[in-house]
């Protein structure tokens, strides 16, 4: 059955659980444990108390977004077999808590890159937006930075070491060690009951000189084919996949969800502003460059069953506070993406 959930950054957020639950149509916690670094164990009872303060509020935890995947897994390091062992008991503990999807990333070094956090629109809200000019400027081995959102515990002196590994390491190399870490994993999600869910690059070009593997369609049908378990998904991230022209989101969801590959979907608009320029929009398809009723018409008639929930949100009405994940923008959102959903069910 199709579900609403929100993300939240935990204790810490100034989005509360009593905001989250006064959403309309929001039953799902989308959360994770930020403060552990990548590769560690998650403490079982750190996870009991997360769920226990979800249902609390009214909540199901049952989403993990993100459990981060240790950069030794992602470079095949030799501390890999360590790492991944850890991986699959943290899935084994997450399990244990009623956790049954779970997002996970295998972007190098960055989750997602943006070089604006709070560009003006003109009807005076505030957005994320990626102008590949500002991109050239920046260099992440000389500047100190970072996005909301990321699980970074690499140490700035480390960058420049890990930049050049994975420039050497290539494309194919990446690839290489996604399969190896799909095929040790997918096997142990499908025994716990856990669907995997992994974002696409974001955005989907090369940045920095850092290998791109998860981008396209041909991408994704590569990777899910790669382990073809129902556990081996992928997270349609309309705004992702639908920053790059040549992807056409429609045809991605209608596809993957025909597969029964989309467990978990992050519903955002973008809005083009050069061959490779974009800013994030509103949510509604008039907002921007994506068709949202269409993609939501796609996996609404491909039987789409898992999780959906609104992505970056612009800033409004004067909210300040983590770009991208306001409380307003994204409320507004969700409840939009739910009322095209309910719309399509009594339209059949």
């Amino acid at each position: 059955m199709t579900a609403f959930g929100f993300r939240w950054y935990g204790p810490e957020d100034a989005v509360t659980l009593e905001h989250i639950r006064q959403i309309p149509p929001v039953t799902e916690l989308v959360t994770s444990l930020y403060h552990i670094p990548a590769g560690a164990l998650w403490p079982e009872e750190d996870i009991a108390a997360r769920a226990a303060r979800a249902a609390a509020a009214g909540l199901h935890f049952s989403v993990a977004e993100g459990l981060p995947v240790h950069e030794s897994i992602k470079l095949g390091g030799p501390e890999r077999e360590r790492y991944i062992g850890q991986f699959v008991e943290n899935l084994e503990r997450l399990a244990r808590h009623g956790v049954h999807t779970v997002c996970y990333n295998f972007m190098p070094l960055f989750g997602w890159i943006r070089t604006e956090l709070e560009q003006p629109l003109p009807d005076g809200s505030a957005t994320l937006a990626f102008h590949q000019a500002a991109l050239e400027r920046m260099n992440p081995e000389r500047d100190v930075w970072t996005l909301p959102g990321w699980n970074f515990s690499t140490r700035q002196g480390e960058i420049r070491t890990l930049l050049g590994q994975y420039r050497a390491l290539g494309e194919a190399g990446l690839w290489n060690n996604l399969r190896y870490f799909l095929q040790a994993v997918v096997p142990e999600a499908e025994r716990l009951g856990i669907r995997l869910a992994i974002p696409p690059d974001d955005p989907p070009l090369p940045v920095f000189g850092l290998p791109r593997v998860v981008s396209t369609l041909e991408d994704l049908l590569r990777l899910t084919g790669a382990v073809d378990l129902p556990s081996n998904g992928v997270t349609l991230c309309t705004g992702s996949l639908g920053s790059s022209r040549a992807n056409d989101v429609v045809k991605i969801a209608d596809r993957l969800c025909a597969e029964g590959k989309i467990p978990f979907v992050h519903g955002r608009n973008v809005r083009w502003e050069g061959e490779e320029d974009f800013c994030e929009s509103g949510h509604l398809t008039a907002s921007g460059s994506l068709n949202m009723a269409a993609i939501l018409a796609a996996l609404h008639r491909r039987g789409f069953d898992g999780v959906i929930r609104a992505d970056h949100g612009r800033m409004v009405w004067g909210e300040r506070g983590r770009p991208g994940y306001g409380l307003y923008d994204r409320a507004m959102g969700v409840c939009y993406l739910a009322g095209l959903w309910e719309a399509l069910c009594y339209s059949c």
